[in-house]
């Protein structure tokens, strides 16, 4: 499930390069295609509810396709739509561009609403046990912001830093959320950390991006972010406070997103195996 998602993103960052000339716009489509179909495999695996079949046959046909990619010219064998582009910033390079807007706004602050399903994130499953080792699981609660009702495909991305801002782990993005309501985005997730906790060095952080869509832009920005330190690790429920991107994996140079009492609240589960 996991390997289908990364090769999905794979696809669109081919679609969506700048240096993608080698592609014609036809190409290019059908290459969102198969993103499509790809991330409704993972979505249905993940799903047993899942509307959306793609079977395991109907996905080796997406095999001949891609090895075909520069000369095929058929009608695409499946009826759907491509993966919308949507160009995601790397850190950092959003600093340069305008703050939020509030005409990005597409639904109306204070409303109840369900997303509709879309791609399945990039959550990893749980390590295996080991003797006198403990393994963290964070359930993603909600965030509270002050226009949670304006945000458009919102999403977590976690990532496990140290000191020096340098990953330690996979970086992992959450679905989108589930709804939103009032103040409050929710999520429901559980993340699994992928490294015990007794293996995390000293000065290591785990951080939260809170992302969205921006339709006038056309990107996925990150709003604010917040993160937790190794004295915060322990058993139950947790709030922790939210800070102004561009995200400082450092820690040197926070400022809180506002001074309202909104936070981004967690819950923490530590399994030990003796």
């Amino acid at each position: 499930m996991f390997s289908l998602c990364i090769l999905a993103r794979q696809l669109q960052k081919e679609v969506q390069s700048t240096n993608s000339s080698d592609f014609t716009e036809e190409q290019k489509k059908t290459l969102g295609k198969i993103a499509t179909c790809l991330e409704m495999r993972s979505a249905s695996l993940q799903c047993t509810q899942s509307k959306e079949e793609l079977k395991l046959e109907d996905l080796k046909k997406l095999e001949t396709i891609i090895k075909n990619i520069l000369s095929y010219n058929k009608e695409f064998p499946f009826d759907v739509q491509p993966v919308p582009l949507r160009k995601i910033l790397a850190p950092g390079e959003e600093e340069n561009l305008e703050v939020e807007e509030e005409e990005d706004a597409a639904a109306g602050a204070g409303s109840a609403e369900t997303f509709l399903p879309r791609a399945p994130g990039t959550l990893l499953p749980r390590l295996p046990s080991e003797p006198g080792m403990t393994l963290l699981t964070i359930k993603i609660a909600k965030i509270g912001l002050k226009d949670a009702g304006q945000c458009i495909d919102p999403y977590m991305t976690i990532s496990v830093k140290d000191s020096n801002g340098v990953d330690l782990n996979p970086v992992q993005d959450t679905p989108v959320a589930t709804r939103k309501e009032d103040t409050y985005v929710h999520f429901s997730v559980d993340v699994e950390i992928q490294r015990h906790v007794e293996k995390l060095p000293k000065g290591a952080a785990i951080f939260f991006e809170f992302k969205h869509y921006k339709p006038k832009k056309r990107f996925t920005s990150t709003k604010c972010f917040a993160f937790m330190e190794m004295d915060e690790i322990k058993p139950g429920p947790i709030v922790i406070e939210l800070y102004k991107k561009p995200t400082d994996f450092k820690r040197k140079k926070l400022q809180l997103l506002t001074k309202k009492p909104l936070y981004l609240h967690l819950h923490q589960t530590l399994h030990k195996d003796s």
